[in-house]
């Protein structure tokens, strides 16, 4: 295998394409189903009073409110009132040119459908029964990255975007001059891989399942790496954190989670590691007043759906940092398919 040299090509439009259907079963549930607009005709409401209207729990009702804002349908002010944009207006109200009916149209598909249950469920899709349910570890619960080839199967569906990403977050990470990183949920290796090519003396832990962490095994024989590779079992909510690190990785694993398991590991890791030692968070971010961009939002959705998380902004994630003992830096370094790094340190 080639190891990370970048694509000659953006490949975010394909990431982009995969996530489509979510925009029409976004408009239609929150359309038609619950009738946002229909909520708005006598003017703004309260963010709360419309979450209460819904009957949404807070995960479900950040996915829908800022899909609907990013598909200019809803604004929100300062005062946290959502009202109608001047087009949901015109468009999603009785009148002149309402489109209601027209979306009514795709509003009885069975992707609306699932998705309008999860929403109202405030709960992912399950997997296959003889898999488990993915992403979710739970005690008392089948995951799918449990079971070794629905485990390789799912690592190496992911692994694309950490081909893409490899090489940028290693760039962004061995200028701190660490000597051990722990990859927490590193999954394939990939990106533990890029940092050891770009740092000789550099050591990476990986640490995930069992049946995960054979690809990443695989990987880092293919790369030349493996003699400073380590790799590490474990679940990282039940089991102790692997010890003697200058530097964590967090490489797209918190948006698996809502805010109190994000919350719970990150304080778990800061009880593991010295003061200053450099955390970083590679993931995309909503805007901070959750309005967007579009194709986060839907990122988000699909998240919902498949996790027991969503997408957070740089202000969810700075809040999240400072309840757990680490203090952010300002900047955000993009790395590519919307994705950026995130830097903090233990205080």
């Amino acid at each position: 295998m080639a190891c990370f040299n970048p694509p000659s090509n953006d490949p975010t439009p394909f990431f982009d394409l995969v996530r489509g259907n979510l925009a029409t079963e976004l408009l239609a549930s929150g359309v038609i189903h619950f009738d946002v607009p229909g909520r708005l005709t006598k003017g703004p409401k309260s963010s709360a009073q419309l979450q209460s209207e819904l009957g949404l729990a807070d995960r479900a009702w950040v996915v829908l409110s800022t899909a609907l804002k990013a598909m200019n349908i809803l604004e929100e002010d300062f005062h946290g009132n959502i009202s109608l944009t001047p087009a949901g207006a015109e468009f999603l109200t009785d009148g002149e040119f309402d489109m209601k009916s027209y979306i009514g149209l795709i509003a009885e598909t069975p992707g609306v459908h699932a998705l309008l249950g999860r929403l109202k469920n405030n709960a992912p899709t399950a997997n296959r029964d003889d898999e488990g349910d993915a992403f979710i570890f739970r005690e008392g619960k089948a995951s799918a990255m449990d079971s070794e080839n629905s485990a390789r199967r799912l690592t190496l569906a992911l692994s694309g975007r950490a081909r893409i990403c490899g090489s940028a977050v290693a760039k962004a990470l061995v200028g701190a001059g660490c000597k051990r990183i722990l990859d927490v949920g590193g999954g394939s290796g990939l990106y533990a891989i890029a940092l050891l090519l770009a740092d000789e003396n550099l050591r990476v832990t990986v640490w995930d399942r069992a049946e995960v962490l054979r690809l990443a095994a695989e990987f880092g024989a293919k790369c030349g790496v493996a003699h400073r590779m380590d790799l590490v079992s474990g679940d990282m909510f039940a089991d102790p954190v692997p010890e003697g690190h200058d530097g964590v990785l967090l490489s797209n694993i918190l948006h698996d989670w809502d805010i109190p398991e994000c919350e719970r590991l990150l304080k778990k890791l800061r009880d593991s590691v010295e003061v200053r030692t450099p955390l970083w968070i590679h993931d995309v971010y909503l805007n901070d007043s959750l309005d967007g961009p579009l194709p986060i939002a839907l990122y988000s959705a699909a998240l919902f759906s498949l996790t027991e998380g969503r997408a957070y902004s740089t202000a969810e994630y700075r809040t999240m940092l400072r309840h757990c003992g680490f203090l952010d830096q300002p900047a955000v370094l993009p790395t590519a398919v919307h994705c950026g790094v995130l830097t903090a340190r233990a205080v």
